[in-house]
């Protein structure tokens, strides 16, 4: 969610319409030029007209019980005080947000993510244009399974240390993520940590092999939404840098225009993501590397953090991968879980 845009008058006058005529609320929508979870007008649930046009459906529905009937807000069932309450029940505003109760504090809430089909079958993976780590590009074949539409979040997290007693992410307070970041991607964690809450929750870690397949298609494609990057479909350090801002997380599938070809978001940006897969060479390379072997796992996708002093270049892409000890927790390392299909 992001920061209310809105002057005092203007959110006034939302609060009004919850017993608002009709004309009242069709006069007052396209002015509020409000923005949902997702960042869309205002037009996606209201149409941008009438009141009986309203449909309590997709993301409107985390805010309005999707019971609610048509028509005007003020049925029962759209009333803030009806509004469906998700996360924790510690606070119902998101990031920015100076208006609690009005939003539910989570829009994915504290169950585990959704996840998402990637279909059996050959795809391309790796690249000789890069570092040598990266290639030789080969064809893979994998069997189908099932990977997390989102990163896991904060929140999803905390649902796991409070049921296993672990010790919370070092980011944490009292046990608790920071305020209005309940879907922002849970980060400080081990290798172990994610292993152990994908196990958790009946899932596994995805493979090397799986999580490129998931982020890039059958195409070969260098970036989830194609082969030109874009500075608005990922939270990547280059992005924060045209920004001018201090980089930071941002709430898991923040960026719907950077999806994969399977509908699956931030697999590139946002935070670094630990694999099941050791680092080791790929079929047929020739390159020779100390680090190799059964001594660090791999992790793909990239983060928000500008690791230039590293020169390690844009991370972004697809095929790069990084390669770290078990044990190392940082504030760009994250993950996401995957399963088999059956």
């Amino acid at each position: 969610m992001k920061p209310c845009p809105h002057s005092p008058l203007i959110f006034f006058l939302a609060l009004l319409l919850c017993a608002a005529p009709a004309t009242l609320l069709a006069a007052t929508a396209d002015a509020l030029h409000h923005q949902d979870l997702q960042g869309k007008p205002c037009a996606n649930c209201h149409n941008g007209a009438k009141a009986e046009d309203i449909k309590f459906t997709g993301d409107c529905a985390a805010c309005h019980n999707p019971g609610a009937k048509k028509g005007r807000m003020g049925s029962s069932a759209a009333k803030p005080e009806a509004m469906r309450k998700t996360g924790t029940a510690a606070s119902a505003q998101g990031p920015g947000m100076r208006y609690p109760m009005l939003y539910p504090e989570s829009r994915l809430g504290s169950a585990p993510n959704k996840m998402v089909l990637v279909p059996a079958g050959k795809f391309i993976m790796g690249s000789d244009t890069r570092l040598p780590d990266e290639g030789p590009q080969h064809t893979v074949n994998l069997a189908a399974f099932m990977i997390d539409q989102y990163e896991v979040t904060n929140l999803q997290y905390k649902q796991f240390i409070d049921a296993t007693n672990r010790r919370s992410p070092e980011h944490f307070s009292n046990r608790t993520y920071p305020e209005g970041k309940a879907d922002h991607p849970v980060t400080f964690v081990s290798w172990k940590d994610a292993h152990d809450y994908c196990a958790w929750a009946g899932k596994r870690l995805p493979t090397d092999e799986e999580w490129e397949k998931a982020a890039r298609g059958t195409d070969g494609r260098m970036f989830p939404w194609g082969n030109e990057f874009s500075l608005n479909k990922a939270n990547t350090p280059l992005r924060w840098k045209k920004l001018k801002q201090e980089g930071d997380t941002t709430p898991v599938g923040s960026f719907a225009a950077g999806a994969s070809p399977y509908g699956v978001y931030d697999m590139s940006g946002n935070v670094w993501e630990w694999t099941d897969s050791w680092y080791k060479a790929y079929p047929g390379s020739k390159d020779k590397s100390e680090n190799y072997g059964e001594q660090y796992k791999t992790l793909k996708g990239g983060s928000w953090w500008d690791c230039s002093f590293y020169q390690c270049g844009i991370s972004a892409p697809t095929f790069n991968r990084a390669f770290f000890d078990t044990q190392v927790k940082n504030a760009s390392f994250g993950f996401r879980c995957a399963k088999n299909e059956h």
